[in-house]
């Protein structure tokens, strides 16, 4: 039997869109989103959009405050012109193509002026607010709950992602990565009631499709975590 393998697989991974050319200004807002929710943001893997910058940008500087502010970048996308690509190269990190769904913006939903429905898991948390989402949330988009629970009552497309600090609802097809208590709550739980995801997280502990049991596929489901651990029962 060969030491190695080398197969083909499928991750979604998160886009960082520089906007900037500042290392201190990337690094401070970087470091500011990954305060608002350490326990998902802090070591992830990102890719590195460099589509809105100059090809004579210091690239490697970049990099290192992206790196140094807490997220972890494993390519680069977004090359404009071979003077980019090289640059890219050089840094260290592999020229990557993102899909077409990369490139969808997260949709503007407002935020409920009051607080809304408690979950069933947050009755000890009555200052916790709800945000509503009745919307298909598609391929690409993000949707992120900061001091809340996370409604969603239609379908979550594959590629998509939802952020709760709170608990997670989704009264349609649950697709896409799924994680709740992003802000490190181990009481957060995540309700569903067509289980298909790519990926679910509760508090930094977190499932990838393949190791989700496979009799709760497209099953109503209860995610919760039990000594530190996933837990995953029947939602009835």
């Amino acid at each position: 039997m060969s030491p190695i393998d080398l197969k083909g697989s499928n991750f979604t991974l998160s886009v960082l869109h520089l906007n900037n050319e500042d290392p201190q200004i990337i690094e401070q807002a970087v470091r500011e989103k990954v305060s608002q929710a350490p326990a998902f943001f802090q070591n992830a893997p990102v890719v590195l959009n460099v589509s809105q910058i100059s090809s004579g940008t210091n690239l490697k500087i970049i990099c290192r405050a992206v790196t140094d502010a807490g997220l972890r970048i494993v390519g680069i996308s977004g090359c404009q012109n071979e003077k980019m690509r090289k640059a890219a190269t050089r840094s260290g990190f592999p020229l990557l193509n993102e899909g077409k769904s990369a490139r969808v913006a997260e949709p503007e939903i407002p935020e409920p002026e009051t607080p809304a429905v408690s979950s069933p898991a947050a009755a000890d948390s009555a200052c916790r607010k709800t945000r509503l989402i009745n919307v298909p949330v598609r391929s690409g988009q993000r949707i992120y709950a900061p001091n809340s629970d996370l409604i969603v009552t239609a379908n979550v497309s594959a590629g998509a992602e939802l952020i709760a600090d709170g608990n997670i609802h989704i009264y349609g097809l649950m697709r896409g990565r799924v994680l709740a208590g992003a802000a490190g709550d181990t009481e957060s739980q995540v309700f569903c009631t067509h289980l298909h995801a790519e990926l679910v997280s509760i508090a930094g502990q977190y499932w990838l499709s393949d190791q989700i049991p496979g009799e709760f596929a497209g099953k109503a489901a209860k995610l919760s975590l039990v000594n530190n651990e996933l837990t995953i029962n029947n939602l009835i």
